[in-house]
């Protein structure tokens, strides 16, 4: 049993909380939405001109949480120009941001992203990180699991990166060659550097993406966070229970439940 009766979580049968960033941690999510946008739209519009077709932009509400959101940056490049019947080459992550590849708008997209943070502190939400914070003092290991190559800075900026014994984020993943979410791997990754066995650890994600790779690797409980109305896809899609945000969950063995 995961969970008592009374619907607590048995915090006994955890070692390790494996929680995403954006969208669980920080309120960075819509950030980045407004991120692609601009730059798909950018690109989209021009290659419109160039080719004399219609220019139908990127929309945030049917485009970025099924081709983008939670996976890594050229991924979800990828992913939404072929739904657009787009094919572009993929390219070297080091080139330039506005070379017409995967990669070059990727890194396009990222530049966008950097600019906002350096002028703008990430939002975090409250309930997370008081949940992270009382892992702590009760001796669970935590740790941060992003497709975003931003996650340090993110964290650093939000002042909440000592509240996690291990980050692995893209940068980790493409220096170890991990597979991205909905890939397991991440996931994968953390818990054996945290020495904890899957079935040992806690998966909190939002993404649909996110919950698919805590599903396929058989972590032991797998937490949906719904921020954007997509709870039924979350259950769906490998969610052990769903909430709106992370007060509403109890723990046996934390203090406060």
């Amino acid at each position: 049993m995961i969970r008592e009766p009374s619907g607590m979580i048995d915090l006994a049968q955890f070692d390790a909380v494996l929680f995403d960033l954006d969208g669980v941690l920080t309120a960075t999510a819509s950030v980045h939405s407004a991120c692609w946008k601009r730059m798909f739209d950018e690109y989209l519009e021009a290659r419109a001109a160039e080719i004399g077709g219609p220019f139908e932009p990127f929309d945030i509400g049917s485009d970025y949480l099924p081709y983008v959101d939670g996976k890594p940056r050229y991924d979800g490049v990828d992913s939404f120009l072929r739904s657009r019947g787009i094919e572009l080459p993929w390219g070297e992550p080091d080139e330039p941001a506005n070379q017409e590849t995967v990669c070059g708008l990727g890194n396009r997209k990222n530049e966008l992203f950097n600019e906002v943070l350096e002028v703008q502190k990430p939002d975090i939400f409250h309930g997370s990180v008081e949940l992270a914070r009382r892992l702590r003092d009760a001796g669970i290991k935590t740790a941060v699991v992003s497709a975003s190559k931003n996650a340090v800075p993110v964290l650093e900026s939000a002042e909440i990166a000592d509240l996690f014994d291990l980050v692995v984020d893209g940068k980790v993943a493409a220096r170890l060659g991990l597979a991205g979410k909905p890939a397991p791997d991440p996931f994968l990754e953390a818990a054996r550097e945290l020495d904890v066995l899957p079935e040992r650890a806690i998966v909190v994600e939002d993404a649909i993406s996110g919950v698919q790779a805590g599903r396929a690797g058989n972590f032991g409980l797998v937490i949906g966070v719904d921020r954007e109305g997509v709870g039924p896809a979350l259950l769906e899609h490998g969610a052990d229970i769903v909430v709106t945000g992370l007060r509403e969950l109890a723990f046996k063995g934390l203090k406060g439940d």
